[in-house]
């Protein structure tokens, strides 16, 4: 009966607080949208209109989940396959270190959506 109650208490905690566990302080999930950017291995990010979210970093931090997977025609490749192309991520972030913690989905879209979007800076 102890073991039920000390989960009750524990479920009520974490539903209070409004946070899963993992998420870390400053965490939030967030929906994402703008330029995906992988120029290197192990090297990504995405920005939006307000930011720039890391998702990796080659040798540091990455990222759980899977990336966007884009067609041929959504992606702009700059350095062999490595480039970039526009997409929405729904994600688990940490919004003090402007990291994407984990990836929840991720969704390829033309790039002429964030090409016609005026508050999106060019990569």
């Amino acid at each position: 009966m102890k073991h039920h109650t000390l989960l009750f208490a524990f479920s009520l905690i974490v539903l209070s607080t409004g946070n899963s566990l993992g998420n870390g302080a400053g965490s939030s999930q967030q929906k994402l949208c703008g330029w995906f950017q992988n120029p290197t291995p192990g090297n990504a990010w995405l920005q939006d209109r307000s930011t720039e979210w890391v998702v990796g970093v080659q040798g540091g931090h990455q990222a759980e989940g899977d990336w966007p997977e884009f067609k041929a025609s959504q992606w702009i490749e700059t350095n062999g396959s490595y480039g970039y192309g526009c997409a929405c991520i729904t994600a688990v972030v940490n919004g003090e270190s402007r990291e994407v913690v984990r990836i929840v989905s991720a969704r390829a879209q033309p790039i002429k959506v964030c090409r016609d979007d005026r508050k999106l800076k060019a990569p």
